[in-house]
């Protein structure tokens, strides 16, 4: 079961991203500040949602897309504050996927309604110029109710954004493989070529490179 806290003494924030590994669309982010209150947490036999809350809420990676979408409201209705970024394509390629990814979690951070007074950060590089106090934590969203709650939020909006864009590029089959590096996908590349929202600086077709 996941944990509910880091410190239960402060307004902790999960933050995550998705799309790290995708050869098109933008990296998202999302950030979740959870209520901290045992009396939430223990309110699970009058109110179902929560219960489901805790009971299903995991890593985004280890849930359907029906139970990730079946948590999406529910995180959204009760959360504390929550909010969802991306960092495009281009921007990936011009600073690089790790510095794209720190960038969405900062704009997500940023957005919240509600400023936390500490940071949960899935993996283990991260940097922020908020002067919230943060820890990163590998495995967090398998770890941590408020960061397992981003990654949800991460996945299912980027899913969504990619499903949108699978309607202007249907031979690409955005809306079943979302952009990730899977033989359709890359045999798409190789008939049809690159579109706008391709990140170039990714070894698209997956060929060895010269210095391995």
């Amino acid at each position: 079961m996941l944990q509910p806290y880091l410190n239960k003494a402060v307004s902790e924030c999960g933050v995550d991203e998705a799309g790290r590994g995708c050869l098109a669309g933008s990296v998202f982010a999302a950030a979740v500040i959870l209520p901290n209150s045992e009396s939430f947490l223990l309110n699970t036999e009058n109110n179902d949602e929560i219960g489901k809350l805790i009971s299903l809420l995991n890593d985004s990676k280890q849930l359907s897309d029906k139970q990730r979408r079946l948590l999406r409201p529910i995180i959204e209705k009760y959360a504390v504050a929550f909010s969802v970024a991306e960092v495009s394509n281009e921007e990936i390629d011009r600073i690089n996927i790790l510095e794209a990814s720190i960038l969405a979690m900062n704009r997500a951070i940023k957005a919240l309604k509600t400023k936390p007074e500490f940071l949960l950060i899935d993996g283990n590089r991260f940097h922020t110029d908020t002067n919230i106090p943060f820890k990163t934590i590998i495995k967090g969203d398998a770890s941590y109710m408020s960061i397992a709650a981003a990654s949800v939020l991460a996945k299912t909006y980027r899913d969504d954004a990619m499903i949108k864009l699978s309607s202007l590029y249907t031979q690409y089959n955005w809306q079943k493989n979302k952009g990730y590096p899977t033989k359709d996908h890359r045999n798409a590349i190789k008939r049809f070529g690159v579109t706008p929202f391709h990140r170039l600086s990714f070894n698209l077709l997956g060929e060895p490179s010269l210095f391995d």
